[in-house]
């Protein structure tokens, strides 16, 4: 007889613990980190020859910027005499070779003269047909009168600015040592001698550099401005007669009028002068500072890392050399407006 009572259920077996798999051992062939990543450059300058050489030259550059270190930056506010007596400075002698450089620049495009223009001549069409468009723009009928001064001053300016970032101008020179007794220095410090201001040491000798820019030259700066507001006053006198100074002297109308005119006169002759610092402390101010920038950042790592100073130098240089010619225009047109007198100033045209 079967019987239906339930069955226990039989306990299970409890299951072995699994048995650990040993790590792989690394074979003896199979490369390392330092080998994988040996190996990915090595495809990577194969695949890249171009990318690779430029970044290995930048690199050792800086390198060599750790070993091979740029003098200590000289920074002087004029010309330092070269000759006995101070007359003969070293920004007279790179103002010679720029104005050298110009003669033989005009001599050569001008012997070699052809319809169709090439080369250096093609070149120095493109910059005057670009100055005379700006000239014509500015002082009308009158460019033609102002336009040689102010692309003289244009093409010489810039020759001077870019003159400062040749190798050797501010680099190459001779050691002085400074016997003047009213000279200061202070060991590592700004000093002042002979109202330079300079990067010294204490008992060193100073430096001298045979070539400077002559932008970076106060005085330089100073004679062009004085030379140009000279030629404003010159196309004054010949386009409206004596009659032009009557606007630094204006005695004309009654009573307060009169007054007020006397004063706007004065006011005339001020801003003359004033024109002639402006111009003067601005080029020499932009040019300088590039200057002292410069010689910072080589100071600082002598490879490389200059390179994008010296391309805003560049930019700067031409827009400099811009401003002031186109300034110079601007104010040869103002010189030649009548002030109240178009019937005077009509009759000398």
């Amino acid at each position: 007889m079967e019987s239906n009572a339930p069955t226990k259920p039989t306990p299970e077996a409890p299951t072995p613990p699994a048995t650990p798999i040993p790590p792989a051992s690394p074979s003896p062939n199979e490369p390392n980190f330092f080998q994988r990543f040996m190996n990915r450059f090595q495809a990577w300058i194969r695949d890249n020859p171009r990318r690779a050489a430029t970044w290995g030259i930048a690199i050792l550059l800086i390198l060599l910027s750790l070993v091979i270190r740029a003098p200590q930056p000289h920074v002087a506010l004029s010309g330092e005499p070269l000759l006995p007596g101070g007359w003969f400075t070293n920004t007279m002698l790179t103002t010679l070779i720029v104005d050298i450089l110009l003669l033989l620049t005009a001599f050569l495009v001008g012997a070699r003269m052809q319809l169709v223009p090439s080369g250096l001549q093609n070149l120095i069409e493109a910059v005057i047909e670009y100055l005379y468009g700006l000239a014509e723009g500015v002082a009308g009928q009158r460019a033609a009168t102002f336009f040689p001064w102010a692309a003289t001053i244009f093409f010489f300016v810039l020759l001077s600015n870019y003159s400062g970032m040749l190798p050797g101008v501010g680099s190459i020179g001779y050691f002085h040592y400074a016997d003047e007794p009213h000279a200061t220095q202070m060991a590592g410090k700004l000093a002042m001698a002979d109202g330079k201001l300079l990067l010294a040491e204490e008992g060193a000798p100073h430096f001298v550099p045979l070539f400077r820019a002559p932008s970076a030259d106060l005085n330089t700066t100073f004679a062009l401005a004085i030379a140009t507001m000279v030629m404003v006053q010159v196309h004054g006198v010949r386009s409206l007669g004596v009659g032009y100074f009557r606007k630094f002297w204006n005695t004309s109308g009654q009573g307060f009028m009169k007054g007020i005119n006397i004063f706007v006169g004065i006011l005339e002759a001020i801003s003359e002068v004033a024109r002639i610092l402006t111009f003067a402390f601005r080029l020499f101010g932009n040019i300088f500072a590039g200057e002292v920038v410069l010689a910072t950042m080589a100071f600082l790592v002598t490879f490389l890392i200059p390179l994008p100073f010296y391309a805003l130098e560049v930019l700067v240089g031409a827009v400099q050399a811009l401003v002031f010619a186109m300034l110079s225009l601007v104010f040869f047109t103002m010189a030649t407006i009548s002030h109240g007198h178009d019937d005077h100033g009509e009759a000398h045209h």
